[in-house]
């Protein structure tokens, strides 16, 4: 699981209609995955159709389910995250939830998830800070050096940065190679940091942009294919 309900898990709440999952795409894993769906009578609302090709290229496929437990639930479906690592790395950083009658269910890992949220959606890019802020509060009394230099080159609160850049100066100056907005951190000079920190967020939403564009571009041409109506696109 990964998206909207994800967040829930990690302390961000975000209330969210949909389920998002990223999967393995192998011919297998869609067989079963296509048995599931129909057990909840889910409908695709969108292109691409659930094929392993789309699923390989980036693409998401999007469904409604109409089972009368799970009436009008979404479930969006993608096998790769923008930025993020193969299914693989993100199967081994997974947290596995227990829920009732001894199910589990497998939510990517909180690391992964922040990556997942640097996108072009101003909503991503609140959930992400929220995210960030709620694990340096929680662990903030007694973190590993690991945990901090993520802390370092993922937070996106100024504020916190000095603050952790006065508490700690050696990690802060260590993380430099790869964040160099931290040395205004370290100064501090709250300005020009949250200067440094909106042109870090443009930047990846550019990123993200440019990404997806000519994967909209197929959808629109499959779209057109389907005569599907441009107003059940997902976008």
């Amino acid at each position: 699981m990964i998206g909207g309900q994800a967040c829930i898990i990690y302390g961000a709440a975000e209330f969210s209609r949909d389920s998002d999952f990223v999967i393995l795409c192998t011919l297998e894993n869609l067989e079963c995955l296509q048995q599931a769906l129909d057990t909840l009578k889910a409908k695709l609302i969108y292109v691409p159709p659930l094929e392993m090709n789309y699923l390989e290229q980036g693409h998401a496929c999007h469904f409604r389910c109409t089972a009368k437990e799970v009436k009008n639930l979404r479930i969006d479906v993608i096998s790769k995250l923008r930025g993020c690592d193969t299914f693989a790395k993100l199967w081994e950083r997974k947290k596995t939830v227990p829920l009732k009658n001894k199910v589990s269910i497998d939510v990517i890992g909180l690391r992964d998830l922040v990556q997942s949220k640097k996108t072009q959606r101003d909503k991503d890019w609140f959930m992400l800070k929220r995210l960030m802020d709620n694990d340096i509060i929680l662990n903030k009394h007694n973190p590993s050096g690991g945990h901090l230099r993520w802390w370092f080159r993922e937070c996106r609160d100024a504020d916190l940065l000095i603050e952790l850049a006065k508490k700690y100066p050696k990690i802060a100056k260590e993380c430099l190679v790869d964040r160099p907005l931290l040395a205004s951190a370290i100064i501090p000079d709250i300005q020009k940091l949250n200067l440094q920190l909106h042109d870090e967020e443009m930047s990846e939403r550019q990123k993200d942009i440019e990404y997806w564009a000519p994967l909209k571009r197929e959808l629109e041409i499959l779209r057109h294919k389907s005569r599907m109506p441009p107003y059940a696109s997902p976008w």
